[in-house]
């Protein structure tokens, strides 16, 4: 092995390590001080392969985010040292020896995944080949490669330059995707949307390079081909690029808006890890592929634009495009009759004054949901939290000339704003949950990831239509 990771508890007693490979060093390692929960120590051992040895400290009552973030950290211990051959080994309480290894190798998947590169020079770095789990036969290994192999898409998508992902490669990346994976998909182009009436995902569309390009994407994966409507409608925003319109954002808030397409990639990651898991249930995702660029085509504040569920729109700030586009993209979603809709974006900058990056936004129209929304980020260890969605904020939104405001003219509480006015264009009678994606960048890494770029959302999405079952307590 290149590197053995071995999780211990805080408590751990010497004889905890009798059985690793040269024990004595593992006790020297582990008494070098007092054990705390948390805490990582490394060492190389003495054999041929010099291999890394790892230590993580882990409390008995260690939430699932702790796990992860533990994780994280012992994978880091390696640097820059290329790592063939890994082992995993978890010592803690057994009732939670799973969890443990899970969040190991889920750390492992993503520390060995590369992410985009475009240096004339590349690096030589030996892959991962090998994972030797020890006593891990009871974790479930196609739900753990399901959810890294998510989180990884979804974290190589939005690092991507946006000159190398734009709406014609993205395009052309789902089609392909859809094809290898034997789902269904259709690319609702402008003309299409312009004849359905789309006119608020076209708005923001109207000042792109070249008119034509952006378009929404519709995919299908069905456990019986006899069915036609979805269970789960996933809906992502894919702001390609984000130069906030008319209404241009300063330097260092454009500088990294190649990621305001994460909702989106969150969204196509969710339904891949579904299909792959062979789900029960029927889903669909939609994509809103665009950019919100500048030029005389672009829309205006104060212009009033009918959606194409005919709500109309008084338009108050540019940067609010994500809602924008979002409204169709929703509206049309509802029309395939879902039992369940869930959106991602990174929608508010509000969402992030108020929790930081560290977690994520979440509101639900329908209060059964609350709880066992926060319950699958909690044990996903991907945090969310719940916001208010009581009809009283929509006084905010009144408009004199339309249906409603975009948003307000002064920000406060955005991203309750936000979900209030995405909500009009959810069919009444379709359970809905939005997500407003703080925790898809954060400066050092999340949780199990180390890098700026998180992946956030899979691993939630997941534990919330698997192990919470949202749908049943929808058809309560």
């Amino acid at each position: 092995m290149d590197a053995v990771f071995v999780l211990a508890p805080e408590g751990a007693a010497p004889r905890v390590f009798a059985d690793l490979p040269e024990p004595e060093r593992w006790r020297e390692l582990h008494a070098r001080d007092k054990a705390r929960s948390g805490t990582v120590r490394s060492t190389t051992l003495a054999n041929q392969r010099q291999t890394h040895a790892v230590l993580g400290y882990l409390a008995p009552e260690a939430s699932p985010f702790e796990r992860l973030a533990l994780a994280g950290r012992m994978l880091k211990e390696l640097g820059g040292r290329s790592a063939e051959r890994v082992a995993l080994i978890s010592r803690v309480d057994r009732s939670t020896n799973v969890a443990s290894l899970e969040a190991l190798l889920a750390a492992t998947f993503a520390h060995a995944f590369a992410l985009p590169s475009f240096r004339s020079t590349r690096e030589s770095r030996k892959s991962l080949r090998q994972i030797t789990l020890v006593n891990g036969d009871e974790l479930d290994l196609r739900r753990a490669g399901a959810a890294a192999r998510g989180t990884n898409l979804v974290r190589w998508l939005t690092a991507l330059p946006p000159n190398k992902l734009d709406t014609r490669a993205y395009r052309k990346l789902i089609a392909e995707i859809a094809k290898d994976r034997k789902l269904s998909m259709r690319w609702y182009d402008e003309q299409q949307l312009r004849r359905l009436g789309a006119n608020a995902f076209l708005a923001v569309a109207a000042a792109n390079d070249e008119n034509g390009v952006a378009g929404i994407a519709h995919l299908r994966y069905r456990p019986r081909s006899n069915k036609r409507e979805p269970d789960v409608a996933l809906v992502g925003k894919g702001i390609i690029f984000d130069t906030g319109g008319i209404n241009l954002k300063p330097h260092k808030s454009m500088l990294d808006m190649h990621i305001d397409m994460s909702g989106s990639a969150v969204a196509l990651a969710t339904l891949l890890a579904l299909s792959e898991l062979k789900a029960p249930f029927a889903v669909d995702a939609w994509l809103a592929i665009t950019e919100n660029r500048i030029g005389p085509r672009g829309f205006k504040p104060q212009d009033v634009i009918r959606a194409s569920n005919g709500v109309t729109i008084q338009v108050i700030h540019t940067d609010a495009e994500g809602r924008m586009a979002l409204a169709d993209t929703l509206a049309l979603a509802g029309r395939t009759n879902p039992r369940f809709m869930m959106d991602f974006a990174t929608l508010t900058g509000a969402s992030v004054y108020a929790l930081t990056e560290r977690m994520s936004s979440v509101l639900t129209n329908r209060p059964a949901l609350a709880d066992k929304l926060v319950a699958a980020g909690r044990a996903s260890g991907e945090r969310v939290w719940n916001f208010p969605f009581d009809a009283d904020f929509d006084s905010d939104l009144e408009s004199k000339i339309a249906d409603v405001l975009q948003c307000s003219a002064d920000g406060k509480g955005d991203h309750i704003l936000a979900t209030r006015f995405l909500s009009r264009f959810v069919p009444e009678g379709v359970a809905w949950a939005h997500v407003d994606l703080s925790s898809v960048t954060r400066h050092g890494g999340l949780g199990h990831v180390n890098t700026e770029y998180t992946g956030f959302g899979v691993r939630f999405a997941l534990d919330a239509l698997l192990d919470q079952k949202v749908l049943d307590a929808v058809a309560q």
